[in-house]
């Protein structure tokens, strides 16, 4: 799957991208609250989290990535994977719990890289995300986003979720308690 707006394609994630997607995930693991991971991971860390994400189902990785000269051209033929540009971001739909009853549930995430905040990354790649889990067996999706996150509470308002309720006090990271809020979308 490829999906293209101007100079950002949106397609599969796969092996290669693991080094970048790390890379990306580290820094909100450093220098934020947005995940509740503490230490930085490997790549082969990393890994099976790259491999809980097929290319199709509900559990799907997407990334989008900046256009090249020559992933532009449809006339240069095959793209090696990963088609070179920078990664802008990364959207996932991953299993809510582990138990077979919640499997129609998937919990949504959204990573934008640094330098490509407020260009509409977020937006795409949900859009691309949401589109490919329209063909599964999924009916509702979540997302927790630790308080306060106008962006990402924006980005999920703007996609239908509505606020269902909020977790206090419920990490601890940086010295200080932070809240999730959780947010449900219906699909289906």
């Amino acid at each position: 799957m490829l999906r293209k707006q101007g100079e950002v394609q949106v397609r599969a994630g796969t092996e290669a991208d693991l080094p970048a997607l790390t890379d990306l995930y580290n820094h909100y693991i450093r220098e934020t609250c947005i995940t509740f991971d503490l230490e930085p991971f490997t790549p082969d860390q990393r890994r099976p989290w790259l491999l809980s994400h097929p290319q199709d189902g509900p559990h799907r990785l997407l990334v989008a990535q900046e256009a090249t000269d020559r992933t532009k051209n449809p006339h240069n033929g095959p793209v090696p994977d990963p088609p070179g540009g920078a990664l802008l971001g990364y959207a996932t739909s991953s299993a809510f719990r582990p138990k077979a009853a919640y499997a129609p549930s998937v919990e949504v995430t959204v990573y934008c890289a640094p330098h490509a905040a407020g260009r509409g990354i977020g937006t795409l790649l949900y859009t691309s995300l949401f589109r490919a889990l329209a063909d599964e067996d999924v009916h509702r999706a979540y997302a927790g986003i630790t308080q306060p996150n106008e962006a990402s509470t924006r980005l999920h308002s703007r996609f239908g979720f509505r606020p269902i309720g909020t977790y206090t006090e419920v990490g601890r990271k940086f010295g200080r308690y932070w809240d999730v809020a959780w947010y449900q979308k219906d699909l289906g």
